[in-house]
């Protein structure tokens, strides 16, 4: 079909997603006044269509339904149609998708909701196939019976629409807990949160299977805290079973979404920013933890592939890579035995394909997912040579096949950049800096929050995505509270205090503007922010932290920089607010627990004073950076600029060192030794159910 038959108004958007719409037969329109008021003035429902665009299933439904004509003419007759970017507007689809969850017990993208000319939701549903299939109602059936029910049974909509809003208001308001947050909280939560934990590949459930970052950070800590040592096993079989699954690029790095399979074998291909900064952070943590030269590779790779693919010249970090290149799903990453072969030549591409798996067979339609079924000493035996001849084979291949890849199409890449996932990944290269050593990631951190701070910023106010040289839409409670956190991390990178400044200033903006007056946690949007038909909270965990968990972390880290006792208040108030939520579900609340243990877990407020430039601050620094430490606050400097510093002068003109719980301190230490001595934990408390 000629593409441009048809434009409609998404031609004059920006979000790479809505344009992938534009010359759709679909009389679409963006989320605002124009549609709504037409919707209002001809008493048509709406039509609502949110995704996003490295999203596969809403490609398959713009090809069999958004591009047929006939469907587009019942959409175009009975509806005011109108396409989301949910990456654009998360309040948007935080409002419906807890409709779609209510409704129908799931949820996912596309979603498709029905709106009263009010915007009230009366039906809804994901993807649906252009006709009757299986158990899924046909779209086109759909579009018609909607239509007529709409003509013929108008009040019975708006009634069922009045009983959904009156929901969506209860779904944001907690019950006050009782009982005192203390480790218990913490420890109760450790069983449930790995009761369906999968010991043969790692992660938790069966398929499909999700990378499941936040789990594994606050089981990380809480190994720290107890000294449990299955929780540790439990971290190190899942970072090392992804790393050598097909959720891996083992030719350019970083993560896919996730995986149809239990053992992480054949992925849905999107890459996506969020899983990258949240992964590569759970990877460089691990490496500390453990020593595991794996973890500590991984964490590099992803790292680099982040500044190599979805980095812009202005230094900002791109939202996604698509799934599909060419219209072909995964056609990027998948080989077949004959190119690798023909590539590597004969016993090198024999050696290879041992050891990534690839068979003449393949894993989808002959092709294969590069993935490691077995260890390097094993593949070395059954070809006859040594582990090191494997090893250079493997580092050789890996970059020819690398550089053979680059010729291919490459995947669409949504080139949005959203402030709170740079946030995200502000706040991994920052860390990703002082525990690898790696001035890359420094420099990258700092134009990343010189750009968001310039570009993603009018009068003070955030806003949420940029996009071709233009800012849009009102910044949601993510957009704070993730750059918040990575501005935190990026003084910590710096030891400059501007970026404490600056976090202050938006934590002054993000309290005013998204604190419930109630006491009952922040709210998703500003108080501002356009009317729609319900001010949601999020509390929930899902593929990135709610607003509400890294809001309590970060004004926790914030606190203790400043000395300031009044963040703190928010982020006890929410975790009482919280607390029966975090005894029933805890593996949904896995990064607000992370805060919680933050809160309890007697940060170390480490001050250097010293130029951090100079040889005996460094060494200081090397000590506190490269160890597994996440109850920490660093500040380094030769004047009192942050509070830290503040009364803490050298001793004898060397960089000296103090280690202080709750403001008391110990004695200052100039030596990198008497300083590891001073970190190192005390006695481990010892969790319910362990040995004695």
């Amino acid at each position: 079909m000629n593409h441009h038959k048809y434009t409609n108004a998404l031609a004059r958007e920006t979000s790479p997603y809505l344009l992938q719409h534009a010359h759709n037969p679909v009389q679409w329109y963006p989320w605002g006044e124009e549609a709504l008021s037409r919707a209002r003035r001809e008493d048509k429902p709406i039509l609502l269509s949110i995704g996003y665009s490295a999203c596969h299933w809403c490609h398959v439904m713009e090809r069999e339904s958004f591009e047929d004509e006939e469907i587009a003419r019942l959409m175009n007759a009975h509806f005011i149609n109108i396409k989301v970017d949910r990456e654009e507007r998360p309040d948007l689809d935080a409002i419906y998708m807890a409709v779609v969850q209510m409704a129908t017990g799931g949820g996912g993208w596309p979603m498709t909701v029905f709106l009263t000319p009010d915007q009230t939701p009366f039906f809804c549903g994901t993807y649906f196939p252009p006709d009757a299939k299986a158990a899924r109602p046909g779209f086109r059936q759909i579009v018609q019976e909607i239509a007529r029910a709409y003509r013929d049974r108008k009040q019975d909509l708006y009634a069922s629409g009045e009983a959904i809003r009156q929901k969506l208001q209860k779904l944001s308001r907690m019950p006050r807990a009782e009982g005192a947050i203390d480790p218990a909280v913490l420890d109760d939560a450790v069983a449930p949160m790995i009761s369906n934990y999968d010991p043969q590949y790692g992660g938790f459930g069966r398929a499909p299977k999700f990378p499941p970052s936040m789990a594994l950070s606050f089981l990380m800590r809480t190994y720290a805290r107890t000294g449990r040592e299955p929780l540790l096993e439990i971290v190190r079989n899942t970072l090392v079973h992804m790393a050598n699954g097909g959720i891996y690029d083992h030719l350019g790095g970083g993560f896919h979404r996730y995986t149809l399979d239990a053992g992480w074998r054949v992925p849905h291909f999107e890459k996506m920013l969020y899983d990258n900064a949240l992964l590569g952070r759970v990877y460089v943590d691990a490496y500390l933890l453990t020593g595991v030269g794996l973890f500590r590779r991984i964490a590099r790779e992803t790292l680099d592939y982040v500044l190599r693919e979805m980095t812009s010249p202005e230094g900002g970090f791109y939202a996604s890579q698509d799934a599909d290149s060419g219209g072909v799903e995964g056609a990027l990453y998948l080989w077949s035995s004959e190119e690798v072969r023909s590539i590597l030549g004969g016993e090198e591409g024999e050696i290879f394909c041992r050891y990534f798996g690839i068979t003449p067979g393949g894993d989808l339609d002959g092709l294969n997912i590069l993935h490691i079924p077995r260890p390097g000493d094993a593949v070395a035996t059954i070809c006859g040579v040594t582990e090191e001849r494997l090893l250079e084979v493997v580092r050789a291949g890996r970059r020819k096949l690398f550089l053979a890849r680059e010729r291919r199409v490459k995947p669409g890449r949504d080139e949005k950049i959203l402030t709170a996932w740079n946030g995200l990944m502000l706040r991994t290269m920052a860390e990703a800096a002082g525990a690898l050593g790696e001035e890359a990631y420094r420099r990258a951190a700092l134009r990343n929050a010189e750009f968001v701070l310039t570009r993603l910023r009018d009068n003070g106010r955030l806003l949420r995505s940029y996009k071709d040289g233009q800012a849009r839409f009102g910044a949601v409670l993510e957009d704070y509270a993730y750059l918040i956190d990575g501005l935190l991390a990026l003084y910590e990178a710096s030891f400059d205090s501007r970026w404490i400044a600056e976090a202050e200033a938006l934590a002054d903006r993000m309290v005013r503007e998204f604190w419930d007056s109630d006491g009952d946690g922040f709210y998703f949007t500003a108080e501002h922010h356009e009317a729609l038909i319900h001010r949601p909270k999020e509390f929930y965990d899902s593929a990135t932290p709610s607003g509400n968990s890294a809001a309590a972390h970060a004004l926790l880290r914030l606190g203790k920089f400043t000395g300031d006792p009044r963040w703190e208040r928010y982020p006890v108030a929410l975790f009482q607010r919280v607390l029966d939520l975090l005894r029933r579900q805890p593996a949904a609340f896995a990064h607000m627990l992370c805060a919680v243990d933050f809160h309890l877990g007697r940060p170390k407020e480490i001050a250097v004073a010293g130029n951090p430039r100079s040889a005996d601050a460094r060494a200081l620094l090397d000590v506190v950076f490269r160890a597994y430490m996440p109850n920490k606050v660093v500040a380094c400097g030769t004047e009192p600029d942050v509070f830290l510093l503040e009364g803490k002068p050298q001793a004898e003109h060397r960089a000296t060192a103090y280690v202080c719980e709750d403001r008391t301190c110990r004695p200052p230490v100039t030596s990198a030794d008497e300083l590891r001595t001073a970190l190192s934990p005390g006695p481990r408390r010892r969790g319910p159910g362990d040995p004695p």
